[in-house]
């Protein structure tokens, strides 16, 4: 049964995308619970369409040698387009900002590329967890089933808090979804949706100190009441 150890409120709300992550394993039973409670989200017709292929130990190693092998000599692989070529406002501001706090705590200039390079390469060794997580699901499955597998990783972020882990999305393990695929043998007709780092956080790490910024209610909701 779940250790309800923070409330659902501030399970959603205490959220944020870990960056780096203790070395502590995760017990099996634990990522089947977290797994088992997230398959509880809804989804149109109840067609379940999540798949999840879970990697720890040499597994994990072989994966993110062969994945940061290809992301060095820039063997990309797009699985799906994620963001908009040209991106408009108030969408690009919101970016920058995000890079620009980000590479501050980790000490990384604007004009450092190489630096910058190594920081995102660390995406490919899970930022140190000990657990990745990769979320697919049938190629023929439509624009629904997307919703779906949307609420389906959002249980997994926020359950896991409940039993004091935490994780990081990754949709950067897309852009070289061929690696994926051959290494874990997830077949063609199945789309990476995903990565997902799991583990427990590093308190001392400056990166894992960012809160991105949301706007206020009244600039994304309105209230219809007449």
């Amino acid at each position: 049964m779940l250790q309800n150890r923070i409330s659902a409120l501030d399970a959603v709300v205490g959220r944020r995308s870990v960056r780096r992550f203790l070395p502590t394993p995760v017990a099996k039973e634990q990522i089947t619970t977290v797994l088992a409670a997230a398959s509880r989200a809804p989804s149109g017709v109840n067609a379940q369409p999540w798949l999840v292929h879970v990697v720890t130990g040499a597994a994990s190693e072989r994966l993110s040698c062969a994945a940061m092998q290809a992301a060095q000599v820039g063997e990309i692989g797009l699985e799906y387009q994620y963001l908009p070529a040209i991106m408009q406002e108030p969408y690009l501001s919101r970016r920058r900002k995000l890079g620009h706090d980000l590479y501050a705590l980790y000490g990384i200039g604007r004009d450092d590329r190489a630096a910058r390079k190594n920081a995102m390469l660390r995406n490919f060794e899970f930022f140190g967890a000990p657990v990745g997580l990769f979320f697919t699901m049938e190629r023929e499955m439509t624009l629904g089933s997307w919703l779906d597998m949307g609420m389906f990783m959002q249980n997994v972020m926020t359950v896991a808090r409940t039993v004091g882990l935490e994780t990081c999305p990754q949709q950067a393990w897309c852009d070289v979804g061929g690696v994926v695929h051959k290494e874990l043998g997830i077949p063609e007709n199945h789309i990476l949706l995903s990565g997902m780092a799991l583990g427990y956080v590093d308190p001392d790490a400056p990166e894992n100190s960012l809160v991105t910024e949301r706007v206020p209610v009244d600039e994304f909701a309105t209230f219809h009441t007449g």
